[in-house]
């Protein structure tokens, strides 16, 4: 095993104790399936030894030390890195990397595969990381598209052509309308006056906007674009490795779609509703 110490710095003065977070993530490989049957091969980071199509999610809090063992259970061998956060560390098949970092600042990052980027981490391996300095009820979309036949290119040793990039199934957190109403973590569901965050990472290839009916959401942060910070819209643009901190305190009850804007993006194999379309479930 090889053990690989990435550290941040960070002067804390009058802060609450941080704490210690270990965890695991494992690369599988197996496939996913969308709603219509249609299933494609696929690799993610799982938090335990059973493949899941959904990455593993890893929450901490502001100031936390973060000890994650990355072990590659795939038959190649793959790169894992925080994105804009620490180095690229390289783990045999059957090896394993642990990468330390304490996290210093709030917000959504990605970690992925960067291996002939973008093959691995758009057909699976790129997850979310969440640094939180709040206590507020959160939700999570790890938002991606997919076209049949990369995959198989891509796990197969080739290398696609992304300039003729074309997908036909999208998703988030690994699920298609309606079977993203089933995950708890994506499906926003609050009460009047709440305070609901929304934490975005677009870990494909594609620009998705992000429509709210219903309700304006506040920018907390942007990747992309910080001084969009404080920003209350209803239509967000999430550009390709680009992640989202979202704040939204409904003003009234009901039940609104909440879908991506571009309207192929709500369909799977040309079949609607499917793709990136859910909605969001406020009680008085």
């Amino acid at each position: 095993m090889i053990r690989i110490a990435l550290f941040a710095v960070l002067l804390i003065t009058g802060t609450a104790r941080a704490a210690t977070v270990d965890a695991s993530l494992y690369i599988l490989r197996d496939s996913i399936t969308f709603e219509n049957g249609v299933k494609l091969p696929y690799a993610t980071f799982n938090a335990t030894n059973s493949f899941q199509e959904t990455n593993a999610r890893l929450v901490v809090n502001t100031g936390d030390q973060l000890n994650v063992w990355v072990v590659n259970w795939d038959v190649t061998s793959h790169d894992f890195v925080i994105k804009g956060e620490t180095a690229t560390v390289t783990i045999p098949p059957g090896d394993s990397v642990q990468v330390n970092y304490l996290c210093i600042n709030s917000g959504a990052f990605i970690f992925h595969d960067p291996t002939n980027f973008p093959d691995y981490s758009s057909t699976g391996l790129s997850g979310m990381l969440v640094v939180k300095d709040n206590v507020h009820q959160s939700f999570y979309w790890n938002v991606k598209e997919h076209q049949t036949g990369y995959n198989s290119t891509v796990f197969s040793g080739g290398s696609p052509d992304w300039s003729n990039y074309y997908p036909e199934y999208f998703t988030i957190n690994g699920r298609s309308n309606p079977s993203i109403n089933l995950d708890a973590s994506a499906r926003i569901v609050g009460n009047v006056g709440d305070t609901l965050m929304i934490y975005i990472a677009n870990t494909g290839q594609s620009i998705h906007s992000i429509h709210f009916h219903g309700y304006h959401v506040k920018v907390v942060n942007s990747s992309k674009e910080p001084t969009h910070a404080g920003r209350s819209k209803d239509s967000l643009p999430v550009f390709p490795s680009e992640t989202m901190v979202l704040q939204l305190i409904p003003d009234k009850p009901g039940e609104y779609p909440v879908h991506d804007h571009n309207l192929i993006g709500t369909t799977g194999g040309n079949l609607y509703p499917q793709g990136m379309f859910t909605t969001i479930l406020i009680a008085p």
